[in-house]
């Protein structure tokens, strides 16, 4: 499978869109280093700095010029950049599917931020990408899984033998769960 090795900017729900991100960023990257829990699972730099936010920046294009993944910036209807959502797919060749995750500054938080995005990125990746199947990487605090991403969301469904905070939307999933947005398996 030949994957672009450039952004696309995709239209979300609800007048969201995602895009690639800009050293115009550093607002929402300054934002998300106060988070207690973003910069732990990410690499959003903490504390912030100016040489940490350009570092970052340059970190997302990487992934997409060496072919690891696709970060996206989430942009509000106002135009003001919320979160991040990316599709990473350095392993998909060996496990048959990629991973999606996301997160979502403190403001944005509990308005569907999330949902729209992750709804986004997952039609490009299996409608016009073709990748097969994807996981959702949740990392919730204390082990349990945000608000945003509930084992019944639309795009992903919750298996029966998985651990507590993986989603499934792969044909090809060990457990077998799929949703109505995975490919029929060959």
């Amino acid at each position: 499978m030949e994957l672009p090795r450039t952004m696309p900017e995709l239209p979300a729900a609800h007048g969201f869109r995602l895009r690639r991100w800009s050293l115009d960023d550093t607002g929402l990257i300054r934002e998300a280093s106060t988070d207690p829990y973003i910069p732990l699972i990410t690499t959003v730099p903490a504390p912030y700095t100016e040489a940490g936010a350009t570092a970052f920046v340059e970190r997302q294009w990487r992934r997409t010029e060496i072919g690891t993944g696709y970060p996206f910036v989430i942009v509000d209807p106002a135009g003001r950049a919320v979160g991040s959502v990316g599709l990473w797919v350095g392993e998909l060749p060996l496990r048959g599917w990629a991973t999606v995750g996301y997160w979502v500054a403190g403001p944005a938080r509990g308005r569907g931020t999330a949902r729209v995005a992750l709804d986004a990125v997952t039609g490009w990746a299996l409608d016009e990408l073709g990748v097969p199947g994807l996981e959702l990487s949740v990392r919730g605090n204390r082990g349990t899984p945000p608000r945003s991403a509930p084992p019944n969301a639309p795009a992903f469904d919750a298996p029966a033998c998985g651990p507590p905070t993986r989603w499934w939307t792969a044909a090809r999933a060990t457990c077998g769960a799929t949703s109505d947005r995975s490919r029929a398996d060959p």
